[in-house]
């Protein structure tokens, strides 16, 4: 188990206009929200979602939502909590409904 919470930094080069601000400022909130920060490797073609599952973290931080499309953020979500710098927004990790556990309990009288 770590010691503490791991966050995944993500900035798509298509949309950022200034990279190096948005590092700054992802930086800031994830220390702010105390989760020790990691980069993915730039030179990989590995699709987020496959490196948010190898990176074993606990969040994703973005500068903005449009860093992701609609698909990516849903899949992410389904692994991480995802929060956003600007606007600030956090998006919780989806939860799993185990189906048999309420059909398990008993009808109201």
């Amino acid at each position: 188990m770590r010691a503490h919470p791991t966050a995944l930094a993500w900035i798509d080069p298509e949309i950022s206009t200034a990279p190096d601000w948005e590092a700054a400022q992802i930086a800031r909130l994830a220390r702010h929200l105390g989760y020790a920060l990691t980069w993915p490797v730039v030179t990989r073609t590995v699709p987020l979602i496959d490196q948010i599952r190898s990176a074993d973290i606990d969040a994703l931080v973005l500068p903005a939502p449009n860093h992701l499309d609609a698909l990516t953020l849903n899949l992410a979500m389904h692994l991480v909590d995802v929060e956003t710098v600007c606007p600030r927004m956090s998006f919780a990790r989806w939860r799993a409904i185990d189906v048999g556990a309420r059909d398990a309990r008993p009808a109201p009288r």
